[in-house]
């Protein structure tokens, strides 16, 4: 076993300027919010008097993403073991706000589905391919950091769990869930939490591009890498934005699902355009790189 390193208390201290410790300050700042403390009763009042095709499309939504927050609060602990190992504290640092803060994301969905009295089993929503990525490549992909701590395992994990889960499939849900209860003014309580979970998720995504830009830069070859996972994963995306609506051509709230796909393309194109920054720049860039360049809220 080799002689641990206590950074801390070295010449190097703690890097205050680097981008993952910006984000453990964010997270600080704006992570603590309480599911808890949000009122529900308005939602409550307006699952009544939403049609039953209304109920079904946000339902779906809310099921996707109560699994997908328990799936991502289970799965991520293999990513904090492997940054751990390599040492780099700023990033451990921050990944723990990241862990506390899906665990709240999980609590935040059930305390919806409590509040407007859904409690069975609402699996039936997740479909097969719904099931591909979170029942089957999430939770591979993130196991295999147990033993291959390789550059690519590495990139591999954040391109499915940051990039696409996070950056493409959530941001997506969010957007549904806006056109839809938004323009109709239903369920306050549900837009309230969903809008401290983007911002939540912004940091989250943040560190994915970080540590994808970090491991482009180190190796370079890891960027068609990247870009080939992408493309593999992109037909999910499509299909998941179709299932929802299959056999309609708009929701039950009016959103035409062409609006969706072409935003769901739009967030597949700007995770890849952020990431080819890093393409020729020094590592001291990486680390300089501001929140906003990032996309963190």
């Amino acid at each position: 076993m080799s002689q641990r390193t206590i950074l801390t208390t070295s010449a190097r201290g703690i890097q205050e300027d680097s981008f993952p410790y910006r984000l453990y300050q964010k997270a600080k700042k704006f992570g603590t919010w309480n599911p808890m403390d949000i009122d529900f009763s308005q939602d409550a009042r307006d699952w009544k008097a939403m049609t039953s095709e209304q109920q079904e499309d946000i339902l779906r939504l809310i099921s996707m993403f109560q699994a997908g927050e328990e799936a991502v609060t289970l799965d991520l602990l293999p990513l904090i073991m492997t940054i751990a190992k390599e040492g780099r504290l700023e990033e451990e640092m921050f990944l723990t706000t990241f862990l506390f803060e899906e665990a709240k994301h999980t609590e935040f969905f059930r305390l919806v589905l409590n509040a407007i009295g859904e409690k069975g089993d609402l699996s039936h929503f997740h479909s097969d391919t719904y099931k591909k990525v979170f029942y089957e490549i999430l939770p591979a992909t993130m196991e295999r950091l147990v033993h291959d701590q390789s550059p690519e395992a590495i990139a591999e994990a954040s391109v499915v769990y940051n990039m696409f889960v996070e950056g493409v499939l959530a941001e997506t849900g969010y957007y549904s869930f806006y056109q839809s209860l938004e323009k109709a003014g239903f369920m306050p309580g549900l837009l309230k939490g969903i809008g401290l979970l983007k911002r939540d998720e912004s940091r989250h995504i943040g560190y994915g591009t970080f540590l994808l830009q970090r491991l482009i830069c180190e190796h370079p070859h890891l960027y068609d890498f990247v870009t080939s996972k992408m493309q593999e994963l992109t037909p999910i995306a499509i299909e998941i934005n179709q299932e929802g609506i299959r056999g309609r051509e708009v929701s039950a709230f009016g959103n035409d699902i062409d609006d969706t796909m072409a935003f769901t393309m739009k967030q597949l194109s700007v995770r890849m355009e952020i990431l080819a920054r890093a393409k020729g720049k020094k590592i001291e860039e990486i680390y300089k790189f501001t929140e906003s360049e990032l996309g963190v809220l």
